[in-house]
């Protein structure tokens, strides 16, 4: 079996849809946390390669995004912590009951390590990756122009489109899926703050990441002006308790091209990138 659409439920919630992508002889199960409006068909190649070396795979859509998007988002009532807290461990429970003998392990990409440093059900896991994850306030952004675009779109555009639409129209601008509402607008409330979400006092975030205590890899690039080395090391200094290892690289090192934000799921990257972290993810687990 290549793969397996399957449909989660998120309790009083909704569903999510998603695809198993089991290996043929898996020694674990990885849970791939997507970025804020990026659909999982963007990391299709990574996951049949970690099939490829003995791990299976569940990929999936946050609630209104992608295949897990309503008839119509406006008005739809969805925040990027209920991502958090509410799709990850519905998310999690299913691989569990699935494949309850396979240790699981976890891949966040961007706002999907804020699901692994944040979510309680992260306490399942053996161990986990971030790929690109970053407090996002807006201030840590490097490169003036880059700063000041951000800006824009989050204090300027995105209110507005989202009280005259209901929900973020990102795909018409070309900033890729579309959001809900919801999750926009704390999103951007976010970025406003001088340390992102560990201002926000109903996220109670830095006692939460103190919770997390399983090996953990941290993965950023020299050329993404958004999790640049301030700004993840901004997020991951509250995971005192984890077993932190460090990744800071910088393409031009390696002879690479461009990886930035969002290079490292692209397939070019297979023999550089991909198979170090599969190296990485399977000496976490049993033989």
């Amino acid at each position: 079996m290549d793969r397996e659409t399957i449909s989660i439920t998120v309790p009083d919630a909704g569903t999510i849809s998603g695809t198993h992508w089991p290996a043929r002889e898996p020694r674990a199960l990885v849970l791939l946390h997507p970025a804020t409006g990026v659909p999982q068909r963007y990391y299709e190649s990574f996951a049949r390669y970690l099939t490829g070396v003995g791990l299976s795979v569940l990929t999936y859509d946050y609630r209104g995004i992608g295949r897990s998007r309503p008839a119509s988002l406006r008005g739809y009532d969805v925040s990027m912590s209920d991502w958090i807290d509410h799709d990850v461990p519905a998310v999690t429970a299913w691989a569990q009951a699935r494949c309850p003998q396979l240790p699981l392990l976890a891949i966040g990409h961007s706002v999907g390590g804020h699901a692994i440093a944040l979510s309680p059900s992260s306490g399942a896991l053996r161990a986990a990756v971030m790929v690109a994850s970053h407090a996002g306030a807006s201030h840590t952004i490097k490169g003036w122009a880059e700063r000041q675009r951000v800006r824009f779109i989050m204090r300027v555009l995105a209110p507005v489109l989202v009280a005259l639409k209901g929900y973020m129209p990102n795909k018409r601008l070309g900033f890729g899926e579309d959001l809900p509402g919801t999750a926009m607008t704390q999103w951007r409330r976010w970025t406003t703050l001088p340390r992102y979400f560990f201002d926000d006092p109903a996220m109670a975030a830095d006692s939460r990441m103190a919770q997390l205590r399983i090996p953990l890899l941290v993965i950023s690039f020299e050329d993404d002006p958004w999790a640049n080395a301030r700004a993840v090391q901004m997020l991951v200094s509250p995971l005192k308790n984890a077993q932190m290892e460090r990744w800071h690289l910088d393409p031009r090192d390696g002879g690479m091209p461009a990886v930035g934000h969002m290079g490292f799921f692209k397939k070019r990257f297979e023999q550089e990138l991909w198979g170090k972290v599969a190296h990485w993810l399977l000496a976490a687990v049993p033989q």
